[in-house]
């Protein structure tokens, strides 16, 4: 059976949810199947199964399938980092920083291990559905390009190509990108799925033979515009959720210029009576103001500084509630004598917590369960920063600060914490809700997909 890559026509496309979609269609029909990247680009991370690093985006797509997480689903994971430098997480490790260049240079180095993690997949599971990056043809980027044209290339993966029809010119997408492809490329093409249409999909009709007359590629749906309120891989597609309307309790989440794991708020996004904004202002018409993960503490906070946030802070009344990195800026100080996330070995905190946050070389990296109020709360957690006093969380009036993620999926938590807003809050099973939502997202999708010709194409 042939693995499958879902490659796009630029980035932003889709590619990521196409890749959950189209390996749990293929799951239905009994086929087993695992998502892979080879290397991503993202700020957002997740700890896997085996203790590992992995992006988001890969993690959520293997939840959906159910199956197990570990670095050979994500072999290569950059994060940005200070000084121009890259940090770069290799089989789910941290692997130093690069600049560009250098990262490229020594890019050889990295494919056996990209090739260790995409073998141990196909040996384990019928079919490896592997997920592209950005536009699959940027001609200068051919030969450092792990996750388009080596995985293509070196495992002879049959293709879906991915196009978007809201960003424009679909025809020169679709028609530019094929002629740019490797005769290999080519002739493993399965067909096209032309994503996000709005509107009446017989006005496309002429569009699809024009496709498959003229640019001799097959059509393998023309998929509807939804919004999917989860597993969101960066900041663009954050801005896609459908906001609601009667909320009883309203969110700010600071949106600070390196923000991580924004995926911590997936929750309240789906809480129906929950209103969550991204907002760089205003905090004081908000009920909650959360303080998210970011990749770069200290510029963030310096920013915060700069734009008379941290008095807003420091003003507000309402309940705040702090992550990761948020967390790390409430305290008194936070030290980074080793350099390693910021040139300034020490900056000043908000000053809302009595203890000092001390940068240490080694990453804490651990999925991890701790008792709040006697009630068991589970998460993740991924920081350099240390807090001696308060080495997990904090509490004290209106302020909670935790170095954890995921603490919102924790339906009982955020039924305390918004209990406290308004006493009529009610809640939800976030788990059961995603559940649901995933369902009809993939049956939406499905029900416009040719799934049973990709299923002939990969010979299952």
């Amino acid at each position: 059976m042939h693995n499958l890559s879902i490659l796009g026509t630029a980035s932003d496309v889709g590619k990521s949810t196409l890749t959950f979609v189209i390996a749990k269609l293929l799951q239905q029909r009994g086929i087993s199947t695992v998502p892979f990247k080879a290397q991503n680009v993202s700020n957002n991370s997740q700890v896997a199964d085996d203790g590992s690093e992995i992006a988001i985006s890969t993690f959520f797509q293997a939840s959906v399938l159910g199956v197990e997480t570990s670095w050979h689903l994500n072999p290569v994971l950059l994060k940005s980092g200070g000084f121009n430098r890259t940090g770069l997480i290799v089989a789910g490790k941290e692997a130093g920083a690069k600049d560009v260049r250098s990262y490229y240079r020594d890019l050889d180095a990295l494919k056996p291990v990209v090739d260790e993690g995409f073998t141990f997949l196909s040996e384990h599971y019928d079919c490896v559905v592997a997920e592209g990056a950005g536009g699959c043809v940027e001609l200068n980027l051919l030969d450092k390009d792990l996750a388009n044209t080596y995985i293509t290339e070196t495992f002879d993966t049959k293709i879906i190509l991915v196009a978007d029809i809201e960003k424009g010119g679909v025809f020169a997408q679709i028609y530019g990108t094929v002629a740019l492809m490797s005769p290999k490329q080519r002739e493993n093409l399965v067909g096209v799925v032309i994503n996000k249409f709005r509107g009446d999909r017989s006005l496309f009709d002429e569009g699809v033979r024009i496709i498959e007359r003229d640019f001799n590629v097959p059509v393998l749906g023309v998929l509807p515009y939804m919004p999917f309120n989860l597993g969101f891989e960066d900041s663009a597609s954050l801005q896609n959720y459908t906001q609601k309307s009667h909320a009883k309790i309203k969110v700010g989440v600071i949106k600070l210029p390196h923000m991580s794991n924004f995926n911590d708020f997936e929750p309240l996004i789906l809480d129906e009576e929950v209103e969550v904004s991204f907002i760089v202002s205003g905090l004081e018409q908000y009920d909650l103001i959360c303080l998210p993960g970011s990749k770069r503490v200290a510029e963030d906070l310096a920013w915060l500084y700069e734009n008379g946030l941290v008095e807003s802070l420091r003003r507000f009344r309402g309940q705040i509630v702090a992550i990761c990195g948020g967390y790390e800026m409430l305290f008194q100080k936070i030290v980074d004598e080793e350099g390693v996330e910021s040139a300034t070995k020490e900056v000043k905190g908000l000053g809302l917590i009595d203890d000092e946050i001390v940068f240490s070389p080694q990453k804490v990296l651990q999925k991890c369960t701790f008792t709040f109020h006697e009630v068991p709360l589970f998460g993740y957690e991924i920081h350099y920063g240390i807090s001696k006093k308060y080495p997990l969380f904090y509490e004290r009036e209106n302020i909670f600060g935790t170095f954890v993620h995921g603490i919102f999926d924790n339906d009982w938590f955020r039924k305390y914490l918004f209990s406290r807003i308004d006493g009529e809050y009610r809640g939800f099973d976030f788990q059961k809700r995603r559940a649901e939502q995933i369902d009809t997202f993939v049956q939406t999708m499905g029900e416009e997909l040719d799934i049973e010709r990709v299923v002939s194409c990969i010979g299952a």
